[in-house]
């Protein structure tokens, strides 16, 4: 499939709020909202109305893609595919989100998880060109990971759950995921943080110790995402990692664990492979673009 229509509609679907736009094939941005996350039935339906007055407004598509938050069913002989399945998020269990589109908008839906859409995007457009194997990672509300193989998002038994990895907690730290007692969400997502710390991750001052045991979690997820994807670029995403000093760090502290371990082609540092989004804050908007352009 190929970008040769003139409009298309696509969504970046998170726990927190549905990002909604239409987007022409150049990429560009031409209308967009943002819808709170609240019951899929009213999230759901906010998000039609937009696109129907889009429609009326001239935005003709035919064509749209979601990028979602998960875990999402994705084989398509499924009688639930396309929809969320088990998921901390109250009320989404099971709901049914690229058929409801398909039916309220009469139009053609791909799907796949926000951070493979992500993923796609970086791969295709941003900080992962030219590469044959990256990931990309948002730290947010949540922690997510994509990956991209050969230009093409990695599927299997369901989808990468990078997120829900188990790692060695940092010293006095204790994860607080609902499924998985210590796993990257549940020690370094935003929510998480908040849980850990007692106050909202955003009102955390920059010299409290949260911070470094942060990058220390995140850094033996990098530590595994090398070793066991032989990833090429590491992409960090998400309002977390917004956080001056941030990467700087992770890097440090994943050249420390790798200990030299691994071998980096000729000119290449692990401060190549480490970076920030190329495509800024819109990786996931144009991710559920790219997942058109396969």
């Amino acid at each position: 499939m190929a970008l040769k229509d003139e409009y298309y509609a696509v969504i970046e679907a998170g726990g927190t709020k549905f990002n909604c736009a239409i987007v022409n094939s150049n990429r560009e941005i031409l209308e967009d909202i943002r819808i709170p996350t609240t019951t899929p039935e009213e999230t759901l339906s906010a998000c039609v109305s937009f696109f129907k007055a889009q429609r009326e407004a001239g935005y003709a598509f035919s064509k749209m893609g979601i990028g979602s938050f998960g875990p999402l069913d994705l084989d398509e002989n499924s009688k639930t595919f396309g929809y969320v399945t088990k998921t901390p998020k109250p009320h989404w269990t099971f709901a049914a989100v690229s058929p409801y589109f398909e039916k309220a908008l009469d139009c053609e839906v791909v799907i796949d998880t926000d951070v493979n859409a992500a993923a796609l995007a970086e791969a295709r457009w941003g900080a992962a060109q030219g590469t044959s194997v990256s990931v990309y990672i948002t730290v947010g509300t949540g922690v997510g990971g994509g990956v991209v193989v050969n230009g093409k998002p990695l599927h299997g038994l369901v989808h990468p759950e990078i997120g829900h990895m188990t790692v060695i907690p940092p010293e006095g730290m204790e994860g607080v995921c609902p499924f998985h007692k210590n796993c990257v969400e549940g020690l370094a997502s935003g929510r998480s943080l908040g849980k850990i710390w007692g106050q909202p991750s955003e009102t955390l001052p920059d010299d409290h110790e949260a911070w470094d045991k942060l990058t220390d979690v995140l850094a033996q997820l990098c530590h595994n995402l090398l070793v066991g994807f032989s990833a090429q670029r590491i992409v960090f995403g998400g309002g977390v990692m917004q956080k001056t000093g941030m990467i700087e760090h992770i890097v440090a502290k994943t050249e420390k664990s790798l200990n030299g371990y691994i071998v980096y082609p000729e000119g290449v540092t692990l401060e190549d492979i480490i970076v920030l989004p190329g495509l800024g804050t819109h990786s996931g908007m144009l991710g559920a673009l790219a997942l058109l352009d396969q």
